[in-house]
């Protein structure tokens, strides 16, 4: 599945409907209260999976956008106190949404096994969205296998690590803003990391592609059920991206690279 960000709703309207995946996401509202979530500038951020809240986003989607239906729809932060709407009435509410013809696939961000297993107690789960990269494999421990035992689609962010394994990270690199704190980016894994895209060169060259090609191709050998999302700046990126879908990686290279990761770790 590719996701495409358009800048405005003019461009969607462009596109035949049927072959666009219209994905967007509720539960972080600032028109009415909830649990305190964050700021941006001057505004209050709220979670709110109340019902009422949700049916009045849908609305407000659709009619942004001027389309009739969204593909995915998606709780972006589970609900928590004082403004705690249990799991079970958020799910009421996506399924009647669902009947009605207004979204066709639920989905839920930022879960954990056991928000997933009472989602799908009251109702259906089509995807989530969970972090993962040949760095980050902790969604393999729990997340990934219960997905799969249930057919849910796990739509993975950060695959390439803020950059980091597109092999455009040099020795001397100094980062800064959101990537300063990042366990990958204190400069002896940095460092780590650099030296095993080196090694990863040998293989692009036999599967002629690029390093972060080879770094969604590993990602989406994981499982039939895995869909990556990936930003792109640049039509270059966005040509590496879709590559991925092309790569035929073998078991043994797939094994080879998860090798090399684990043994940054040691």
């Amino acid at each position: 599945m590719a996701i495409v960000k358009l800048s405005s709703v003019r461009q969607l309207k462009k596109l035949p409907r049927e072959q666009v995946v219209v994905e967007t996401k509720c539960g972080i509202v600032w028109e009415r209260k909830g649990s305190l979530f964050n700021k941006v500038g001057d505004r209050q951020l709220y979670k709110n999976l109340s019902p009422e809240s949700i049916r009045e986003e849908v609305e407000a989607s659709l009619q942004r956008l001027g389309i009739d239906y969204i593909d995915i729809y998606m709780t972006h932060w589970q609900s928590v106190p004082p403004f705690f709407t249990p799991i079970a009435e958020t799910v009421a509410v996506l399924n009647e949404l669902k009947a009605e013809g207004k979204i066709r696939a639920i989905g839920a961000a930022n879960v954990d096994a056991d928000h997933i297993r009472e989602y799908l107690q009251y109702g259906e789960l089509d995807i989530i969205q969970a972090k993962y990269s040949i760095l980050d494999r902790a969604m393999e421990n729990e997340l990934l296998p219960l997905c799969r035992d249930n057919g849910i689609v796990v739509q993975v962010y950060s695959p390439l690590e803020q950059g980091l394994l597109t092999g455009t990270i040099t020795r001397d690199y100094v980062p800064g803003g959101a990537r300063a704190n990042k366990v990958w980016f204190q400069r002896e894994n940095m460092l780590k990391v650099i030296d095993m895209l080196e090694q990863w060169q040998l293989l692009c060259a036999r599967y002629q592609c690029t390093i972060p090609t080879l770094a969604l191709a590993w990602i989406l050998k994981q499982s039939d059920l895995i869909s990556i999302l990936s930003g792109a700046t640049a039509p270059e990126q966005v040509r590496e991206n879709v590559a991925a879908l092309n790569i035929n990686l073998s078991d043994a290279d797939a094994t080879l690279m998860r090798e090399m990761a684990e043994a940054l770790e040691r």
